[in-house]
């Protein structure tokens, strides 16, 4: 669990509407633009006021000519491919929900989603290198009251501190082996802010490698400004053994940003060692299409003996291309790592990703 994720505001199929009333001199809340609404997109939104910097155009850019050429040809093939293919996931998790659940309809809370990208990361010596991406989850709500069943393309569990905190600055060849998983989870909500769930499944390659995952998460307001959330994993996979991790994060806001101070402990039963990182970030939302995110951390191990692994920073920018689906990212990161005698390693990263999901109705 992370306590920051990038938040989006506009729903595809309200977005040319939307553009249209404010063409005519119309503003609409946020509230106004969620995805999670049934009605038909000539009902009527509620007019209120929002910021001048709400909106990234000018007056005059509200009214433009119809225009051909074949960038626009071939950007109207890719919405409209985006949107039949983000029908399809949907379909592929409302089918298997209702198969599974042997109800007649699915849940509105099915996560299921594929997310497609291309990256690429130069370093210092190392050229460029476009390579693609994909992860997903298939996510089936209604098996049972509180009981999931989730497939998904990466583990956090088997997956190295360093690794999981720096994965934005990496592309798939960089990152090491992970295969999909399957498994039965039980969810379990103990209070207001404490839940609790549990996993048996297995790694989906032969021989399956079953693992169990025991995870409780929990936020807690400390007083009027600070927030801490706090999230514990034990788990045991048949191949690797044991393993447990601890997270801390401490955050508040500062003037326009948002403070985040994360502490993570992991034990690797395997190795007989910890791994551990603190990292200090800043969130600020610039408008309603970017988002900035600087970062600086340290990471570490227990043996031979408790000692620093890699320093590093960077800043991700995120720009919001089109819609609530398509993104573009610029990454540019130093690292000191002990392996390089902690000579600085600086590196771009470029990404653009499209994700394919949505909510079942």
């Amino acid at each position: 669990m992370r306590w920051h994720v990038f938040r989006n505001h506009f729903h595809p199929k309200r977005l040319d509407w939307i553009c249209l009333l404010c063409a005519a001199g119309f503003t609409a809340p946020v509230s106004a633009l969620t995805p999670d609404e049934e009605e038909p997109l000539t009902a009527p939104l509620k007019v209120e006021s929002l910021p001048d910097n709400f909106y990234t155009f000018e007056p005059d850019e509200t009214t433009y000519t119809d225009q051909s050429s074949w960038w626009l040809n071939f950007s109207e093939w890719i919405i409209a491919q985006r949107e039949m293919r983000s029908v399809q996931v949907q379909s592929v998790g409302a089918w298997a929900d209702r198969t599974l659940s042997g109800d007649t309809r699915a849940l509105p809370l099915n996560e299921s989603y594929l997310r497609l990208g291309i990256a690429t990361t130069s370093e210092t010596g190392d050229l460029a290198q476009i390579e693609p991406e994909a992860r997903f989850r298939l996510d089936l709500p209604t098996a049972k009251e509180k009981l999931r069943l989730v497939v998904e393309s990466d583990s956090e569990e088997t997956t190295s501190l360093g690794e999981r905190d720096r994965d934005r600055q990496l592309v798939d060849s960089e990152r090491s082996d992970n295969e999909a998983t399957g498994a039965l989870r039980y969810l379990t909500d103990i209070t207001d802010t404490l839940n609790i769930s549990n996993d048996v499944g297995a790694r989906l390659h032969f021989p399956p490698d079953a693992f169990w995952r025991l995870r409780s998460t929990a936020t807690f307001d400390l007083d009027a400004n600070w927030q801490l959330g706090v999230d514990q994993r034990i788990y045991y996979f048949h191949q690797d053994g044991w393993g447990e991790s601890t997270y801390l994060g401490f955050s508040r806001g500062i003037g326009p940003w948002d403070f985040i101070s994360s502490s993570e402990l992991r034990w690797i039963h395997s190795d007989r060692q910890f791994e551990f990182s603190q990292i200090f970030s800043l969130y600020q939302r610039l408008n309603n299409r970017a988002e900035l995110n600087p970062r600086v951390g340290i990471l570490g191990e227990s043996q031979p003996g408790w000692r620093t692994t890699e320093y590093f920073g960077d800043l991700t920018y995120r720009y919001r291309l089109f819609s609530t689906w398509l993104y573009a990212e610029a990454i540019p990161a130093i690292n000191f790592t002990r392996e390089e005698s902690f000579d600085s390693i600086t590196s771009l990263t470029l990404r653009i990703e499209m994700f394919f999901s949505g909510d079942i109705k």
